[in-house]
């Protein structure tokens, strides 16, 4: 006799088969999700230990501020003594040469045929103004100064005709280049 066997045997194995894969994706996906929740859980600890050190970080940063503060005050304040010191160093040199060179005019100039009537002064150039008898005095006027280790060049801008209580006066404008290195440079001891 023959025995017929009726059962889908192909489709039972190809469901069988089917059911495998099925759980082997499950169980993938399964590792896969646990993997994924592991990472997640140690970034999220991660997270919040270094959430916990920035606190503290914070927290001693505070204890510092205010020693951070007295600092950059001390620090703006030698920045402010540091540029008073240069003012007065530099304002006891532009003095010491100005002096010079006021003693210079006034030893130079001939009181009976020059007058001076404005004398300026802007860092190294120094104007005069005033009246002569001739342009002679004013010439002898100029190389006196030109004699002076305190002034490098005397040019003449101008030279006019004035009146002076009736009389014919020569006005003059004069403008000098000063040498400053005649002076001494003024220690920060005072000295």
């Amino acid at each position: 006799m023959l025995r017929i066997n009726l059962l889908p045997i192909r489709q039972l194995k190809k469901r069988a088969h089917a059911f495998k894969q099925i759980t082997l994706a499950l169980i993938g996906l399964g590792c896969v999700l646990l993997v994924l929740g592991a990472v997640s859980f140690y970034q999220k600890n991660n997270i919040k230990q270094t959430q916990q050190s920035i606190q503290k970080l914070e927290e001693k940063k505070k204890t510092y501020q205010k020693t951070l503060d007295k600092i950059a005050e001390l620090k703006k304040n030698t920045e402010e003594l540091n540029r008073r010191i240069t003012v007065i160093n530099n304002l006891r040199k532009s003095s010491s040469v100005t002096v010079h060179i006021l003693d210079e005019v006034t030893n130079r100039i001939d009181n009976e045929r020059v007058w001076l009537t404005s004398l300026s002064q802007q860092n190294t150039t120094l104007n005069l103004i005033g009246v002569a008898l001739d342009n002679e005095s004013i010439a002898q006027f100029m190389d006196s100064l030109k004699d002076s280790e305190y002034i490098d060049t005397v040019s003449l801008g101008q030279s006019t005709l004035k009146s002076v209580s009736g009389r014919n006066l020569k006005s003059f404008n004069l403008t000098c280049s000063i040498n400053q290195l005649g002076t001494e440079p003024v220690s920060e001891s005072g000295k």
